[in-house]
């Protein structure tokens, strides 16, 4: 039973039941602290906005929010703020995914 509500449980695949929701009228969908959903619902093109709150600590090790597989997906920073303790919070917005290009070296500028 879900207490914290209006809430819904997926069960079985999760991209499939967030892009049903998607559809449903209502507001913003939200995940929180869930970095594997997260992925697979980014590499799914579902995911609008990304909100971070940056603690500024490195530790060297631990799961990666964004991973090494995957489509690459294009973002640009929406909005950005720091908190008087010293957390960043960066807001991200989906755009549509990045081209890539090769480089050439400096000696093709000229």
């Amino acid at each position: 039973m879900l207490t914290w509500g209006p809430s819904s449980l997926l069960r079985g695949e999760a991209a499939e039941q967030v892009a049903e929701l998607k559809q449903l009228p209502g507001r913003e969908l939200q995940i929180h602290g869930s970095g594997r959903l997260s992925q697979s619902l980014l590499a799914a093109g579902l995911i609008d906005e990304i909100r971070l709150v940056i603690t500024p600590v490195v530790v060297g090790q631990g799961r990666r929010l964004f991973s090494d597989e995957g489509p690459a997906v294009g973002m640009r920073i929406a909005d950005h703020a720091t908190t008087p303790g010293g957390l960043a919070i960066i807001v991200l917005e989906a755009t549509p995914a990045p081209r890539f290009g090769r480089y050439q070296g400096v000696a093709s500028l000229g």
